[in-house]
């Protein structure tokens, strides 16, 4: 039982019926993104993951959340239509991702739904 993950994604206001009815909303800034992320490290300890959301911010952002307290980048993403309706463009492969995770000193694995380590992408053992 329990949970897998926590992912915090960021609200879209493009197109949607929030932004219709409240104008003056708008987009989560990356400060306040990242902020939250750490918290939610502190404070969900009984979380074992806790995933970058890169496809609402920006593989930047994405990256940067992995030293905020996120152990997982996501996935890439064969189709995405809610983000993409609300104004997210964002894409990424998997040699993107890789790069993204070793630019900051850490090791890249692949994993399923399960949390389940299929490959790791270490190159100090290839």
């Amino acid at each position: 039982g329990g949970f897998r993950a926590f992912i915090m994604w960021s609200f879209q206001p493009n197109h949607t019926k929030l932004a219709e009815e409240i104008p003056t909303i708008t987009k989560q800034s990356s400060n306040r993104y990242l902020r939250l992320l750490a918290v939610s490290r502190l404070y969900l300890d009984n979380f074992p993951n806790i995933q970058s959301s890169w496809v609402t911010p920006g593989s930047y952002i994405g990256q940067l959340a992995l030293l905020f307290g996120a152990n997982d980048l996501g996935s890439t993403m064969m189709e995405e239509n809610v983000v993409a309706a609300a104004g997210a463009v964002n894409r990424m492969n998997q040699e993107e991702m890789i790069r993204l995770i070793e630019d900051i000193g850490e090791i890249p694995a692949k994993r399923d739904t399960a949390y389940n380590i299929l490959e790791v992408y270490d190159k100090a053992y290839v």
